[in-house]
């Protein structure tokens, strides 16, 4: 599950010189990006990747509680979601997320070089602006510790290709993320007496 996750201004320029257009009235100071903000993503629109502001999450048919998340597994079976992942893809930005675990610990979960982290979604039109939902996969080895979920993330060299389409989806809902650095500044211990 990613319920929240960072962005700072640096990420503006290193997006500049991959995307050919960056909309101008996007936010990019250096903060955490909760449910119903707007943040930068990256999709394709006449053939061409722009980021835009989107909304993060989607009002559901019966108009209780917001999707900002969406299992890998059962994406391609929801009606909710079919039709988006197969033909609204798109990409969230992020330097880093945070999960929580069972004792509400957070933990922050970057790259292991610091870069920037391209999260998969897909995007609909809900309460009749643009809005996306992030894509959860199985928690790898370096997340599982805190969480069972975690985002799924592409490859710098793999996001052009989850938007253009020309890889079957199924190949990226398979995929398995990269080991991450983690930081955690409290962590309950547990202690066994012999």
């Amino acid at each position: 599950m990613c319920g929240r996750y960072f962005i700072d201004g640096e990420m503006e320029q290193e997006i500049g010189r991959i995307v050919s257009r960056v909309d101008a009235k996007l936010n990019w100071k250096e903060r955490d990006v909760h449910p119903s903000e707007l943040a930068p993503v990256i999709r394709t629109a006449h053939g061409a990747a722009s980021v835009e502001p989107m909304k993060w999450g989607i009002l559901p048919a019966q108009g209780k509680g917001l999707l900002i998340n969406a299992r890998v597994e059962t994406a391609l079976e929801k009606r909710t979601f079919r039709e988006s992942v197969l033909h609204r893809r798109c990409v969230a930005l992020a330097r880093k997320f945070y999960e929580w675990n069972r004792q509400k610990e957070m933990a922050v979960f970057e790259k292991q070089d610091a870069g920037i982290l391209y999260l998969a979604g897909f995007y609909d039109i809900s309460d009749r602006q643009d809005c996306f939902v992030l894509l959860t996969t199985a928690a790898n080895e370096s997340v599982l510790a805190v969480h069972h979920r975690m985002p799924l993330i592409l490859e710098a060299d793999e996001w052009p290709r989850w938007l253009d389409g020309t890889v079957p989806v199924e190949e990226f809902l398979k995929k398995q993320p990269e080991q991450l650095k983690r930081y955690q500044e409290y962590e309950q211990q547990t202690f066994s007496f012999l």
